[in-house]
């Protein structure tokens, strides 16, 4: 499939951090990120889980991946590494563009099966992606309402 927008790994920088603050949902992460800078614990070139989409210079959207050990997998069968994506966001100005299905392409594209906890009234855009709620697990999801991708062979855990 054609993706006309480039998704880069973002650095963690002062200017990185900056950006983030258009976003919504910036918080607890973000400010330990800073303080981290702060204390010249991160530099620049440090792994990044922030990716992200530049139009004209400025961060327009961002999400977080995290790669999730296989012993810790409770989603996946059979049970293997996954990604955890979070903070999927576009500025208001930039939504219904294909900035967010570009985001969740990129991550699609490790080939590894993904779990998102969606926001409020977000289903109809996860549905679009092609994930499917998570057979709710009262001791694994404790209030949290996941949706997760499955790539080929990969299914849903039974519990």
């Amino acid at each position: 499939m054609y993706n006309p927008y480039n998704v880069e790994r973002l650095n963690i920088n002062f200017k990185t951090l900056e950006e983030f603050k258009n976003f919504q949902s910036y918080g607890a992460q973000e400010l330990s990120m800073e303080e981290d800078l702060k204390a010249n614990i991160i530099e620049n070139d440090s792994e990044s889980p922030f990716y992200g989409i530049y139009f004209g210079g400025k961060l327009v959207a961002r999400m977080s991946l995290y790669k999730i050990s296989q012993k810790f997998d409770r989603y996946f069968e059979p049970p293997q590494d996954y990604l955890e994506l979070w903070k999927l966001e576009v500025l208001p100005d930039y939504r219904g563009k294909g900035y967010g299905r570009a985001l969740v392409d990129f991550a699609k594209s490790f080939n590894l099966p993904i779990k998102t906890n969606g926001r409020n009234n977000s289903h109809d855009f996860w549905d679009k992606m092609g994930f499917e709620p998570a057979t709710y697990n009262t001791e694994r999801d404790r209030g949290e309402n996941p949706f997760v991708w499955f790539p080929k062979g990969v299914s849903e855990q039974t519990l």
